[in-house]
């Protein structure tokens, strides 16, 4: 009875919503669950009798194994996203899901480097023996912070999408949604400086010809991975004797957070991070309060 309806969800998220693999099989996991639920709790109905006591029920019930808040709320948006498809397909008039609440969730203040750290990571590199190495993984970690890229957006990053010229980047970001980001005098130079070295991409003896448009490539020609680009961050901070989790995604909140302490709009860095919400980028307001009092010192008229 239901797995029809499933199917065409994932068709849904697929098609229209443009997500992730792996977002939509949590979705279809999450709802799974409910349908599972039900069946446990001998409930024969389905998806038009379905009301809001049946899902509090159902996150009471996965709040009681011990599903962490966060998850509940992951849980949570897969349901609200299920009945919103049943809603578009005009086999239902209104959501049972509208109402729920997510748990209130406590959101995690990111590990920033400063810039003198994330300069000690980069001049690491000093010590990697292999020429081609060094360039490539000096320009990676370059953009990485000049431009605030997901791993996955730097890893996947096209040759055919550098507008070094005029200062730009096109990311292809979540969703399939394209974004155009200015990248500073420095990453581009170490960019040029990897595409146009004797002993940059050129001294690649084979690129693979699927990856012939992708930038940064391992020593076989071919596109590097996100757990590679894991372990080249984590063994330069550890060279750099920086004590801090690091991981590519800590360049990411660096950048973020220090265009905020540098002034910078937040719309402006919502549209540069490819965030869909406002919500999400305001995690990087977490100033310090000396940094939040000279602001308010310098530009209030009431100061």
């Amino acid at each position: 009875m239901w797995q029809s309806y499933i199917k065409g969800f994932q068709g849904y998220l697929m098609l229209e919503r443009s997500l992730s693999e792996n977002s939509i099989e949590a979705y279809i996991r999450d709802v799974s669950k409910f349908v599972e639920f039900l069946a446990l709790r001998e409930y024969e109905l389905n998806y038009k009798e379905i009301e809001l006591a049946h899902l509090q029920e159902f996150i009471h019930y996965i709040n009681e194994l011990g599903l962490n808040p966060r998850s509940q709320a992951r849980v949570i948006s897969g349901l609200k996203a299920f009945f919103k498809y049943l809603m578009v397909e005009d086999l239902l008039d209104e959501s049972p899901a509208v109402l729920l609440e997510a748990p209130r969730l406590d959101r995690k203040i990111p590990h920033v480097l400063t810039p003198d750290e994330i300069n000690l990571i980069i001049s690491a590199l000093q010590f990697e023996k292999n020429e081609y190495i060094k360039i490539r993984n000096v320009a990676m970690l370059e953009t990485l912070y000049a431009c605030g890229l997901r791993v996955s957006e730097l890893t996947g990053l096209r040759i055919s999408n550098l507008y070094l010229d005029i200062g730009f980047i096109k990311i292809l970001g979540k969703g399939n949604k394209e974004r155009l980001i200015p990248i500073g005098e420095s990453a581009r130079s170490a960019i040029r400086d990897y595409l146009d070295h004797h002993d940059g991409r050129q001294s690649l003896k084979r690129i693979h010809p699927e990856h012939a448009d992708i930038l940064f490539l391992n020593r076989r020609g071919k596109q590097l991975t996100r757990v590679m680009v894991f372990t080249i961050v984590k063994k330069l901070a550890g060279l750099a004797g920086i004590k801090k989790k690091v991981s590519p995604h800590t360049f990411r909140h660096s950048f973020a957070t220090h265009l905020i302490e540098g002034g910078a709009d937040l719309r402006a860095i919502q549209d540069m991070l490819g965030h869909e919400s406002i919500t999400t980028t305001e995690i990087y307001t977490h100033l310090d309060t000396d940094f939040l009092r000279e602001t308010i010192l310098r530009f209030h008229p009431r100061t």
